[in-house]
C-alpha cells in the first residue's frame, strides 16, 4: 500500500480557500498525480484541503472522503513562547538549545507540557491508526502487521500541522524533531510505501519527500502557518 500525502495549496487562511496562486498549484498538482494509480482520495474537511483536493478528484473521477480529525491543528498553551507555535519552538530547541530527542522526554520540555499541540498529535495519531487498520495494518509499537493482500493507493490531502503528526506517529520520530527537518511545501507530494506481506511484521518506507517540482513556476517557498485555526 501507498499513502500520498498532499499539502493544501497556498491558501488565503481569513477565508480558508485558495489563493488563485493556490488553485494554480492545486491543478499542476493534480497533473502531477495522474501517473500514481491512486485509487481513494481522503481530505481533511477545511476548505483549502477540500479544495486542492478537488482538482485531483475531478481529474480521476473520484469522490472526496472526508477524514474529519485530519483538520489542522491549533497550539499555544500557558506559559508557552511565541504562542506556541511548533515549528518556531521546534526549530528553537535543535539550534539555540541543542535538545536531544532521543536521550530527553520532549513531551515534558517546557514548550510542550502544556502545549494543546500535543493533544491534537495524539488524537491524530490514534483516530489514523484507526484508518490504517481498515485498510489492513494493525499498528503495534513501531512496526505494523499486515493483515490484507491488497495492494492499493490512496491520496490523504491536509495540512502542515496534521500532516506534521501523522509523519511522526507513522515512521516513529518526535515530533519536534519532524516540524523542523522534514517541512514541506504547499501541494508537496511525500509517499509512503507499506509492503503487502501477509501475516508478518512490516514497517513504512519513505518513498518520496517534499516532491514540488510540479510547482516550480508557481511556488511560493517554504511557509509555515503562524497562527491557528479556531478549534474545531
Amino acid at each position: 500500500m501507498r499513502i500520498i500525502f498532499v499539502r493544501h495549496g497556498e491558501p488565503d487562511y481569513a477565508h480558508d480557500c485558495l489563493t488563485p496562486i493556490g488553485r494554480l498549484q492545486a491543478e499542476a498538482a493534480a497533473k502531477r498525480l495522474e501517473r500514481e494509480g491512486i485509487q481513494e482520495i481522503y481530505a481533511s474537511p477545511m476548505g483549502r484541503a477540500q479544495e486542492t483536493a478537488s482538482f485531483t478528484a475531478e481529474r480521476l473521477g473520484l469522490p472526496i472522503r472526508t477524514l474529519e480529525f485530519m483538520h489542522e491543528i491549533s497550539w499555544g498553551g500557558p506559559d508557552t513562547p511565541e504562542n506556541g507555535h511548533p515549528w518556531t519552538l521546534s526549530d528553537w530547541m535543535i539550534s539555540r538549545e541543542d535538545f536531544d530527542f532521543y536521550a530527553c522526554d520532549w513531551r515534558e520540555h517546557p514548550y510542550y507540557a502544556n502545549n494543546v499541540a500535543v493533544q491534537y498529535l495524539d488524537a491524530i495519531s490514534s483516530q489514523f491508526d484507526a484508518l490504517l487498520l481498515t485498510k489492513g495494518y494493525r499498528h503495534e509499537g513501531t512496526r505494523f502487521f499486515c493483515e490484507t493482500e491488497e495492494e492499493k493507493n490512496i491520496a490523504v490531502f491536509s495540512h502542515g500541522g496534521s500532516g506534521a503528526c501523522v509523519l511522526s506517529h507513522l515512521l516513529a520520530l518526535p515530533f519536534p524533531y519532524v516540524c523542523t527537518v522534514l517541512p514541506y511545501e504547499f501541494t508537496s507530494v511525500i509517499i509512503l510505501e507499506f509492503p503487502v506481506v501477509p501475516g508478518e511484521y512490516v514497517h513504512p518506507r519513505i518513498e518520496l519527500f517534499n516532491d514540488a517540482a510540479h510547482i516550480r513556476d508557481v511556488s511560493s517557498g517554504l511557509v509555515f502557518q503562524k497562527e491557528a485555526d479556531p478549534e474545531v
